[in-house]
């Protein structure tokens, strides 16, 4: 392809997106347009939801297969299983880096230097395709999402060239998008903490009042993390808050691709340095493994010193449950005593008698700042 066929590619996929008069216009018309110049058969746009640990797909172009809808509701990936997108890319894109695309092939990867393949590669030859072309998309020095497209068996395999070209066309398929995100920020920021991504106090507070209910009504366990980053003021006193910052966004990250192990969890900053993370459904168990593995990355992450993390599920004896603030104390006061101990382990409400007795003292409820029982603004 040459260089004016590309370049004419480029203008009609910018203008078409443009034109687009709603956000699933602007999916198609992004999906579409990066398909046809890239000699397509099939394409795909998907978005990283951070506070659900998952890859949404968005808009499927082309020659669908029988379980891949135009504009699917339920078409989603566990982000862990792409850590090419959850990886800290933003911190090399925000030195100078490139959000390059790469190519994979039904036969594994294309090259040393092609990224994670597994689950695509098993993609392709479940449908009958030969080759796919990934490209990230980048909005505001963070990964979004990424731009996915394919050829079928017996057709050229995608080249070099047709990465180098798809990340051209990931770059305005970002600036299209931006377009449409302005549309929808007002409703974000409702819910949405900006640093992070992750979901707010606000969002926790609505889901976690619907949880309740739910297990209240039906048995549904409903289980709760709530982690204290540790460090941040030292990073901040020592190498500004801009590092800090970094610090949070890095195990915001984190803390998105654990919980992707947990079907439908909720990821969210409460604001400064308090996480935390709601699971309905999974067992007690499955979120202290979850909590284990998080407190172990978290270890790992530079210039911080851990996470002090506390867990309290209905699956486990904690006593009566009638309300969502009852489930807040109990994980707060679990990591409250984490963070005294400094212990390098999740603290487990249900499992520890200390706990039940800290979230039932008056005292303590005074020195937590009440554990939280006052609702929080958006921004925790």
């Amino acid at each position: 392809m040459g260089d004016d066929v590309r370049l004419r590619a480029v203008v009609t996929l910018a203008q078409a997106m443009a034109s687009a008069h709603s956000v699933r216009g602007s999916w198609r018309a992004a999906t579409l347009g990066a398909c046809e110049a890239l000699g397509g058969s099939f394409a795909a746009l998907s978005v990283w939801e951070r506070e659900l640990g998952r890859l949404k797909v968005l808009a499927n172009v082309g020659e669908r297969a029988e379980d891949e809808a135009e504009f699917p509701d339920a078409e989603t990936y566990p982000v862990n299983h792409f850590p090419e997108i959850a990886e800290f890319l933003h911190e090399r894109w925000a030195s100078g880096g490139e959000p390059n695309a790469w190519v994979e092939t039904a036969d594994g990867p294309a090259g040393p230097s092609a990224g994670y393949c597994h689950q695509r590669v098993a993609a392709l030859r479940r449908r009958g395709r030969g080759s796919c072309v990934v490209a990230p998309i980048v909005l505001s020095g963070r990964a979004w999402g990424e731009l996915y497209v394919a050829r079928p068996v017996g057709t050229p395999v995608f080249d070099r060239a047709d990465a180098d070209f798809a990340t051209v066309l990931a770059a305005v398929v970002a600036a299209g998008l931006a377009q449409t995100e302005r549309l929808e920020e007002v409703r974000k920021l409702a819910f949405t903490d900006p640093l992070t991504g992750l979901a707010n106090r606000r969002a926790v507070d609505i889901g976690l009042d619907a949880a309740v209910e739910r297990f209240v009504a039906d048995g549904t366990v409903v289980s709760l993390m709530v982690c204290d980053l540790n460090g941040l003021k030292r990073v901040n006193d020592t190498h500004g808050h801009e590092v800090g910052d970094r610090l949070l966004e890095r195990f915001g990250s984190v803390l998105s691709v654990c919980g992707a192990v947990l079907p439908g969890a909720l990821a969210a900053r409460l604001g400064g340095d308090e996480f935390c993370l709601l699971s309905v459904g999974p067992s007690a168990d499955e979120v202290i493994a979850v909590a284990d593995d998080l407190c172990t990355r978290a270890a790992e992450l530079e210039l911080g010193d851990g996470v002090a993390c506390g867990v309290a599920s209905t699956g486990d004896p904690i006593g009566p449950l009638k309300s969502a603030r009852r489930l807040f104390r109990l994980a707060d006061a679990a990591q409250y005593r984490a963070k005294a101990a400094r212990s390098a382990q999740p603290v487990v409400a249900g499992r520890d008698r200390t706990v039940m007795r800290l979230a039932d003292t008056p005292s303590h409820t005074g020195d937590r700042r009440r554990l939280r029982g006052k609702r929080a603004g958006p921004g925790g």
